[in-house]
């Protein structure tokens, strides 16, 4: 079974999540730590667990969502998996840190591209790549049918959706993803978004007022 450690970092409230194995290696999921305590506070619960981060996976490529990538990708060495969809939001995010008044740098490092269906596997377990575009135009989520859990990114949220405002939102397109790949899923299903706390599939499907 899957293990997941949630982290909300940065002004914007966003969730960076640890998946890791038994065998404690882990995959580290929308890095947004970015102030060094925010830095700390990874490294010291990474370090107790004795985990080793073998991948970083976005969900999508906001700003929010990858404050910390840089620091990720050069402490830990390893690639980052993104949807080729997401390129250019990520290429974007020197302009949007501008507008919001603060400075950032492009991302320098490898990234490796990630589709729809990919199974990814890590120690006998796996996470399938779900495509819910709509939120951006890239966005996966990370789904386990063995461990009945999702990150979901900012698709679906407690209560709410995503935001389709931003550059190349697409509201249809985001009840879309959610009614045939989210909503489709076990109602047991736990869903750990991108801001906010968890909720499930069964939950959203009744209550949620988007639906």
């Amino acid at each position: 079974m899957w293990n997941i450690k949630q982290f909300t970092f940065n002004p914007f409230s966003e969730n960076t999540y640890l998946l890791y194995t038994p065998s404690k290696n882990a995959f580290l999921v929308d890095p947004g730590c970015y102030t060094p305590s925010e830095q700390q506070e990874l490294m010291e619960f990474i370090a107790q667990e004795d985990l080793k981060i073998t991948s970083i996976l976005l969900t999508h490529a906001h700003i929010d969502h990858v404050l910390g990538l840089q620091w990720a990708a050069d402490t830990f060495a390893v690639g980052v998996r993104i949807h080729p969809l997401e390129m250019e939001i990520l290429e974007r995010n020197p302009m949007t840190a501008a507008q919001y008044g603060f400075f950032f740098k492009p991302f320098v490092g490898e990234l490796l591209p990630i589709e729809a269906g990919e199974e990814l596997q890590l120690d006998g377990l796996s996470l399938k790549v779900l495509f819910v575009p709509g939120h951006s135009p890239g966005h996966v989520a990370y789904y386990s049918s063995e461990s009945a859990v999702m990150v979901s990114g900012d698709v679906l949220f407690q209560g709410s959706i995503g935001r389709t405002d931003l550059y190349k939102g697409n509201h249809m397109q985001l009840l879309e993803s959610v009614r045939t790949e989210i909503f489709t899923l076990p109602g047991a299903t736990q869903v750990f978004s991108g801001h906010g706390p968890s909720t499930t599939v069964g939950f959203e499907k009744e209550h949620n007022p988007f639906f």
